[in-house]
């Protein structure tokens, strides 16, 4: 599994802090890293995937943390994009808002390492101490870093 993590994790794919206060926003705003980096062209259509599964079920865990993501063909492989806001986003109805947003996009024919890598994220960011440091983390690397230290606590 952390060989997975660790091909997906990116620091050019991190937003320290979201200029975003809503949620279809924040995901606008993480899916443009993944067009400026060559992961998804087709950067509108994903988001509106992302924001269409997100409407039928929220993924905010309740805890600060929420996982925006779409099945689609629009990736050639699982991507991942991180978001970090201080003041927080309302994803769906949870009281809580999300500060760490992990926005996944992957390819149909990978659902099942899709749970994995996913599971894995949320293993992770369930302990406290583990998001402050996320949240405290002063550059893109750093949390990167983070998250690979994490992962391969919970394997």
């Amino acid at each position: 599994m952390s060989a997975l993590l660790s091909e997906i994790l990116d620091p050019n794919l991190v937003v320290l802090e979201l200029r975003a206060i809503t949620e279809g926003d924040a995901i606008l705003e993480i899916a443009e890293l993944f067009r400026k980096n060559g992961q998804v062209q087709k950067y509108y259509e994903f988001a509106d995937a992302v924001m269409e599964r997100e409407g039928r079920s929220s993924t905010n865990t309740g805890e600060g943390v929420a996982f925006p993501h779409a099945r689609t063909d629009l990736v050639e492989r699982i991507v991942l994009g991180i978001g970090r806001s201080q003041a927080g986003i309302r994803f769906g109805e949870a009281k809580e808002p999300a500060h760490l947003i992990f926005l996944v996009g992957v390819p149909r024919r990978m659902v099942n390492d899709y749970l994995v890598c996913v599971g894995a994220l949320a293993r992770m960011v369930k302990d406290k101490a583990r998001r402050d440091a996320l949240m405290a983390a002063t550059s893109a690397e750093e949390l990167v870093e983070q998250l690979r230290a994490g992962a391969l606590l919970v394997e």
